[in-house]
């Protein structure tokens, strides 16, 4: 057989990206799904304002006749074809998970998504760190073994091996099976969920990287060029970053024994897993510790989804798992949520939750067992955001409030309510017709318990059968009284967030917002208990307890308010300002309506709602 026709037949991997402007993304998007489409290649690629990132296969001659068609655009120049020989994609849940089932053409906001503040530029990628050949890095990690000098770094100081130091760029569950490791470089796994956890990461140990040299690597080199990039930009301490150019991949390529590289490379395509000629098995079974790092199964944590590793011994159709970071925060398959015939259901909940639903739960972190659905299968992608109603309110009647919003965002959002923990006393208005006429309050069984989030000095709480005659008409300041109750308020937010959650984010209405708004000022610390990626705060104002600074709280953030005093009689447009100016420029967008103390589902506020949760799918 020729090499030719051998070429003609075997299958392979193209993996490549390039920083560059694009001016004219709808042509570039007509190109790739043209030239694919006509060379039968499957995958991913995706197109954004300043550049591509592409992982496709197919036969490899078909993917070189690819590569010599980008390489004819003058956009393309100089940029890293990442082509290997493979197995065809025989496992169709493995291929149809990496997108290898079909070609996926996108337009996106940003190729790799660095920050979980979407709302926050990216940084500079032309600050990004030096890149260094596989060679280049492979003789710096050689010097520091042996104690030589660090060339090509900064040379002013002759203990420079000393200050070097090895940053993993990956998550969690990729440098599980392996990473780069001397015993005379220290290497730093941030352990993080996804990449976009890496800045907090970064912001959190930053004196520890301050001063050295910063060798950093990935899989293929895309997300060090952001990564080294805002490390970088923190100026004085952090000059000194430097990044694998291409990657593990082109490690492995140029050190095929390994090198200082010990395990496999983890790679998101339907090999999995790509190793050395000597790969050591450097993962171990999650339930048993065996020596074991194949994920073809794609096992994942019930509460987070992350992959696990489960060896073959240990698991069982229909088990549940729990990751290490969901164990070390506390998490058991005792209190995983379960939906049962599309009716929610919670086990082993130590305290009662009272939680209302706008339907089954459909977060990518839970497992969906209701209808036909099997154990473990991942459901349509759908925010699951928290609801905190307002004083004297409750789940029930929240939700029944908010029955609009919640229809117009069925298709990317869930919605949970949960009764506040302060029960509140019931309070009657009495109707006189006459001085002598006594006007008893109506029965207890005909109303609704009330809650709240913060109450008075002075409260106490209610019960069915405590009534309280209402002390005067409407007071629109009442709310700047209640500051008492939000320790144990907190404290029942962990607990729903431990047994109910997780949830992406939480919308706040009144003082539910002003709720909402406390637990984001305490949000590093709160971190493994309170865990959420934006907030709503609707009709929202500070705590007078509180000591908000301006510009103080780092979260992302939608404000919805009335326009002008006197829109919304309950809270003022002031305070409710005053609220957001408190959240750091750049992490906030303000909606403002003349619709009074609600949450507006009309055009246009509905569109711009609609627009600030999409960033977060």
């Amino acid at each position: 057989m020729s090499d030719e026709t051998k070429k003609d037949e075997e299958y392979g991997v193209l993996l490549y990206y390039n920083y560059t402007t694009i001016p004219d993304l709808n042509s570039l998007s007509n190109f790739y799904q043209s030239n694919c489409s006509s060379l039968n290649l499957l995958g991913r690629v995706r197109l954004a304002p300043h550049g591509v990132n592409v992982t496709v296969g197919g036969k490899l001659s078909s993917l070189e006749s690819h590569i010599a068609a980008v390489k004819a655009l003058t956009l393309f120049q100089g940029t890293d074809f990442k082509l290997a020989t493979s197995h065809y994609p025989l496992d169709d849940k493995v291929a149809h998970e990496c997108g290898f089932t079909s070609l996926s053409i996108r337009i996106v906001k940003e190729l790799v998504t660095f920050s979980s503040h979407p709302l926050l530029n990216p940084p500079d990628v032309s600050n990004a760190g030096r890149h260094l050949s596989a060679v280049e890095f492979h003789s710096l990690l050689q010097s520091a073994v042996f104690c030589l000098p660090v060339l090509g770094l900064n040379e002013e100081s002759p203990t420079e091996s000393e200050k070097l130091v090895l940053l993993d760029a990956r998550n969690l569950y990729e440098t599980r099976i392996g990473k780069f490791h001397t015993q005379s470089v220290e290497t730093l796994d941030p352990e993080i969920r996804q990449y976009s956890d890496l800045p907090s990461w970064i912001d959190n140990h930053a004196e520890k990287l301050r001063g050295k040299n910063v060798l950093m690597y990935c899989t293929g080199g895309i997300r060090c060029e952001m990564a080294s990039a805002y490390l970088r930009s923190k100026g004085v301490g952090f000059e000194n970053v430097f990044q694998l150019y291409g990657g593990i991949q082109r490690y492995l390529e140029q050190f095929p024994d390994g090198g200082f590289f010990k395990g496999k490379n983890f790679v998101f395509d339907h090999r999995i897993s790509v190793g050395s000629s000597d790969a050591d098995i450097m993962g171990n079974c999650l339930l048993c510790g065996s020596s074991f790092d194949d994920y073809s199964s794609r096992c994942r944590c019930t509460y987070c989804r992350m992959l696990v590793l489960v060896c073959d011994n240990c698991r069982k159709q229909g088990d549940l798992y729990v990751c290490e970071l969901c164990q070390k925060h506390g998490k058991a398959v005792g209190s995983i949520p379960l939906i049962e015939e599309s009716k929610s259901r919670v086990t082993s909940l130590p305290i009662e939750l009272k939680s209302v639903s706008t339907g089954p739960l459909s977060s990518p972190q839970l497992p969906c067992r209701h209808g036909k659905v099997s154990v473990g299968t991942v459901c349509p992608r759908k925010l699951r955001i928290l609801c905190l109603h307002g004083f004297r309110q409750n789940a029930s009647g929240f939700k029944g409030r908010t029955a609009s919003l919640a229809k117009k965002l069925k298709s990317i959002a869930e919605l949970v309510f949960v009764d506040a923990p302060h029960e509140l006393s019931f309070i009657y208005q009495p109707f006189v017709t006459s001085p002598s006429q006594d006007c008893p309050p109506p029965a207890p069984e005909s109303c609704k318990k009330k809650f709240a989030w913060l109450v008075a000095p002075d409260f106490l709480e209610g019960s069915e059968i405590d009534w309280k005659m209402a002390d005067g008409p409407f007071d629109p300041l009442q709310y700047q009284q209640q500051t008492d109750g939000f320790n144990v308020s907190l404290s029942y937010l962990k607990k729903v967030f431990s047994q109910e959650g997780p949830f992406d984010g939480i919308l706040g209405f009144s003082q539910g917002a002003a709720m909402a708004a406390s637990v984001c000022a305490q949000r590093e610390r709160l971190k493994g208990e309170i865990d959420f990626r934006f907030v709503i705060l609707c009709s929202g104002f500070a705590l007078q307890s509180a000591k908000f600074e301006h510009g103080s709280i780092n979260c992302p953030s939608l404000h919805i308010f009335g326009s002008d005093l006197g829109k919304d009689r309950q809270i003022a447009n002031l305070a409710s300002r005053d609220l957001a100016s408190t959240f750091e420029d750049g992490c906030s967008v303000i909606i403002e309506h003349d619709c009074g103390h609600i949450i507006p589902t009309r055009s246009p506020y509905i569109d711009e709602i609609k627009d600030f949760l999409q960033r977060f799918l």
